[in-house]
């Protein structure tokens, strides 16, 4: 205590600097247990809207994931159907082919068979000469 206080001051002031000291230690053990009822409660709701943020993502993760499953289905399925009409085109461009083969032939052939003939020009000419012919013979 301070100097110059007497010793009956001290005795009177004691019993009230314990009470003091007794109500001081209740305030801030109060305080103490507000103070972490506080940041449980803070901490429960943070829990909670970590919980709620994390399940949104997730939700909104899960949906783009079946748009990009839906898109790789599609793209199968349309290059399916390329590969199929690849193949007719293949089928179909051995036919032709086969069939320009066949027509290469017979364009050689008729070349063939065409040297051996007259035109018609020439044609009429000797039908001429032989008609004369005929009638000088007669």
């Amino acid at each position: 205590m301070a100097k110059g206080v007497s010793k009956e001051a001290e005795a009177i002031l004691k019993s009230y600097n314990d009470d003091i000291k007794r109500h001081i230690a209740g305030l801030a053990k109060k305080s103490d247990d507000d103070i972490k009822r506080h940041i449980a409660g803070l901490a429960k709701k943070s829990d909670a809207d970590i919980k709620r943020y994390t399940g949104a993502l997730s939700e909104e993760f899960q949906g783009q994931v079946k748009v990009i499953v839906e898109q790789y289905g599609d793209i199968k399925k349309t290059l399916g159907d390329h590969s199929k009409t690849l193949d007719s085109h293949t089928e179909m461009i051995g036919k032709l082919m086969v069939d320009v083969t066949v027509i290469k032939a017979n364009v050689e052939t008729i070349k063939g068979d065409l040297k051996k003939k007259v035109d018609y020009d020439e044609f009429l000419a000797l039908e001429r000469r032989m008609s004369s012919l005929e009638a000088k013979i007669k």
